[in-house]
């Protein structure tokens, strides 16, 4: 009867791990939309107004977050549109410069509202979300890494699956 509680008990603590592992990756977080500005641009003016409303409709809020950068008279802020731009394979030849994922939308007209929705969506959607501003943020970090990353609660995982097998059998051996 002890031997069949041991068991029990390190059978529970075996899927332990894969319970919080499976647990972490149902919950889904708001995707960046990048807003970069100009201090007093009309159109980007128009566009910050919009993204306002936007988020007061808590249905579709939950979606993104907006990261706000002023490039006018912040230098770095421009680098870093440039950069993304660069990386986007255009050139960010003026304001607003929105960037969502891995697309990008030069200048803001309200006929363009449906479009960025639309967009927004399908990146929060996308298992395969790349997110360009924030790689360059993070010191434009290689393909290669962040697999290495992914692939950490893994190893961990398996790890206290191999170490749990081995206190079973150590703990279940007969005397």
């Amino acid at each position: 009867m002890k031997r069949l509680f041991k068991v029990l008990v390190f059978a529970l603590v075996l899927f332990i791990p894969f319970a919080i592992v499976n647990a972490d990756t149902k919950e889904k977080s708001k995707i960046n939309v990048y807003l970069f500005r100009g201090e007093g641009c009309p159109h980007c003016a128009e566009a910050e107004e919009w993204f306002s409303e936007l988020d007061k409709d808590e249905e579709f809020s939950k979606y993104y977050t907006l990261v706000d950068y002023e490039v006018w008279y912040d230098e770095s802020n421009a680098t870093l549109m440039d950069n993304v731009a660069k990386e986007l394979g255009t050139e960010a030849n003026g304001v607003p410069f929105i960037v969502i994922g891995d697309k990008y939308y030069s200048g803001f007209a309200s006929s363009m509202a449906e479009d960025i929705k639309t967009t927004i969506k399908e990146a929060y959607n996308n298992k395969d979300y790349k997110d360009v501003v924030k790689d360059f943020k993070k010191g434009n970090k290689k393909k290669e890494e962040k697999t290495k990353s992914a692939l950490l609660p893994i190893i961990v995982v398996s790890a206290v699956a191999v170490l749990t097998v081995i206190a079973m059998i150590f703990f279940t051996k007969e005397k």
